[in-house]
């Protein structure tokens, strides 16, 4: 799950995003009409603390999701850790991490299976009659992959990294999810499972959907360094990170000379980030949190973040303290979680064997 930065129409076309999201609009009708029909699949990699940028951008719409009564399995894909780093440093912690992550902004662990990808043996053996079914020039041509490949943080590139998208269609396909939420980033590597699904169903038979995406239209905020915020640079703020350290990165965060606060996303791309992350706590318009402040200036801007996000905050943060005195609950959650994930893989591994006449 990817927060949505501004595009250029032409970037728009490219990926196909304007088609996807008159789409998502109908999905979005479709949700509420019948949520019960639909089988989420979302995720993300243990690589790191997961942040407010994570939160308003897919977070909280997979609780939105569950609380409808959509289907949604939740996976932390720990192999996908090595698809642009040579080791998977410290996986245990991080694999807390994120479940605690997740129970605390309200993922139920009752209504949704919340699972680890190397725990789910029968998911990875869908990759090999996958690969079988996309070409080389179509991996290649995969403007994600190469976006991925060029900030990779490997020394040389690995055959994971290629082979990414079709890992990621096994990801969505073997529990036959039909919605995913994405970014618009992440469109190549959907139509990827779409054209797996698509081929599979003509040559062998028809066993998966194909699967639609639900384009956010979270806004992008930015790290406190006026960058993309991140896990990697240091310039998020932690859905883990305490009362003192919030207030301490925000009190660092770029700004500019300008005293009057306006929203003016633009011109002033750091002061109307934290407007929106103030705005997205209090739920009101970013607008009405910048007359509030007028001229006042930046420290009274930050002031205002600053209590609007712990305020915001405390209620999950005080569930995240409770669950992380259960660590035995953890486990359970994800014991019982990839039990689950595993009879489900199991049962399409099965009919995928009978659709290639490959049980012996």
């Amino acid at each position: 799950m990817t927060i949505l930065a501004p595009a250029s129409p032409a970037a728009d076309d490219a990926l196909g995003t304007s088609a996807a999201r008159t789409r998502s609009t109908v999905l979005e009708r479709q949700i509420r009409e019948d949520p019960g029909r639909f089988r989420v699949l979302t995720g993300d990699r243990p690589t790191g603390r997961l942040h407010l940028g994570h939160y308003f951008g897919t977070l909280h719409n997979r609780v939105r999701l569950q609380n409808l009564g959509a289907e949604l399995f939740v996976i932390i894909a720990d192999y996908q850790v090595l698809t642009d780093r040579d080791v998977a440093d410290d996986l245990t912690r991080h694999v807390e991490e994120l479940v605690l992550d997740h129970l605390a902004i309200g993922v139920d662990p009752e209504r949704s299976t919340v699972f680890t990808h190397s725990a789910v043996p029968a998911l990875n053996q869908l990759l090999l009659p996958f690969l079988s079914l996309v070409s080389v020039a179509e991996l290649n041509r995969n403007p994600t992959v190469k976006d991925e490949i060029a900030h990779s943080r490997q020394s040389a590139v690995s055959g994971l990294m290629f082979t990414y998208p079709v890992h990621q269609a096994a990801d969505i396909l073997f529990c036959k999810a039909d919605l995913v939420p994405v970014g618009q980033d992440q469109l190549p590597h959907l139509e990827i499972t779409r054209t797996v699904a698509r081929r599979f169903n003509e040559r062998y038979g028809a066993v998966f959907p194909e699967p639609e995406a639900l384009l956010s239209d979270a806004p992008l905020l930015l790290g406190t360094d006026g960058g993309k915020m991140s896990k990697s640079r240091g310039n998020a703020i932690a859905l883990a990170a305490d009362a003192d350290e919030t207030a301490r990165l925000i009190k660092g965060a770029k700004t500019d000379s300008e005293r009057h606060i306006s929203y003016d996303p633009a011109g002033r791309p750091e002061v109307a980030s934290l407007l929106l992350l103030a705005a997205l706590c209090q739920g009101r318009a970013p607008e009405e949190v910048a007359a509030d402040i007028g001229s006042a200036g930046a420290a009274a801007l930050k002031r205002t973040v600053t209590e609007s996000v712990n305020e915001y905050l405390a209620p999950i943060r005080s569930r995240r303290a409770e669950y992380a005195r259960d660590r035995a609950y953890l486990r359970r959650v994800l014991r019982e979680g990839n039990e689950r994930a595993r009879s489900v893989a199991d049962a399409t591994l099965a009919e995928v064997r009978t659709a290639m006449n490959s049980h012996y």
